[in-house]
């Protein structure tokens, strides 16, 4: 793990850390805004940026496990808060094992302590694959979740899983009770209209256009220098 910022704030005896996992293949502002989003709201002490290791559902990426550990550094760099990015799943991978979000959860917690709130941040087309996700009714033992949801989206949504959606319900807090306790509860932010695609960003990059707004400079330079997501 690394510590990319160390902003000075006055730490809460039970601190708010938010979690923000993702293939990061590439990183893009979509995810660094989610994370500030979130951020934000929770007046959170750290946001922690957890590059998928081996992540199960999806296929081949484009780049490996260091160098989207390395651009999501250089992405989530300079924020106005303490931002760590955590290689956990990509060195379980390295040891030829499975990428779960509950085996990453369970680690941050023995981590951090029983007290602290762990927030668990995601976008509304990871809930919608929620009841696909490894033991994931137990991922509420270890962490609240946040969703980010496009404008218009609602927990009815036919999209969503039945079960997910009475399982999210139930559990709806404020974001006050989030910050202020370790795990359990739910919140659906409705304002967040980022809605980027890292498929058709790498589809862009391989078609030759290497200037695009929705990555950073920064990253852009690094996919640049080692020659990432060409045909």
């Amino acid at each position: 793990m690394t510590a990319i910022s160390t902003t000075a704030g006055t730490a809460r005896s039970n601190p708010c850390v938010a979690l923000l996992g993702g293939s990061y293949d590439p990183v893009h502002m979509g995810h660094v805004a989610l994370g500030t989003h979130f951020s934000s709201l929770l007046h959170a002490d750290e946001l922690r940026v957890i590059p998928a290791g081996a992540p199960w559902q999806k296929g081949n990426l484009g780049a490996t496990g260091q160098q989207r550990a390395e651009m999501a550094g250089l992405a989530f760099a300079g924020l106005p808060l303490p931002v760590m990015i955590d290689r956990q799943e990509i060195e379980r991978s390295e040891h030829g094992q499975a990428s779960y979000t509950i085996d990453t959860l369970r680690q941050v917690r023995a981590e951090l302590g029983t007290r602290a709130s762990i927030v668990f941040l995601m976008g509304a087309d990871q809930l919608q694959r929620l009841a696909t996700w490894r033991e994931w009714q137990q991922l509420f033992e270890y962490a609240h979740i946040c969703v980010a949801a496009r404008p218009g989206f609602a927990l009815n949504d036919t999209a969503v899983p039945q079960v997910v959606a009475e399982e999210f319900s139930r559990r709806l807090g404020s974001l006050e009770s989030i910050r202020n306790t370790p795990h359990g509860l739910t919140y659906l932010a409705q304002d967040f209209a980022v809605d980027i695609s890292a498929t058709e960003i790498r589809a862009a990059l391989q078609r030759g256009n290497r200037a695009n707004p929705l990555v950073s400079p920064l990253v852009l330079d690094y996919i640049e220098q080692h020659n990432l997501y060409k045909s």
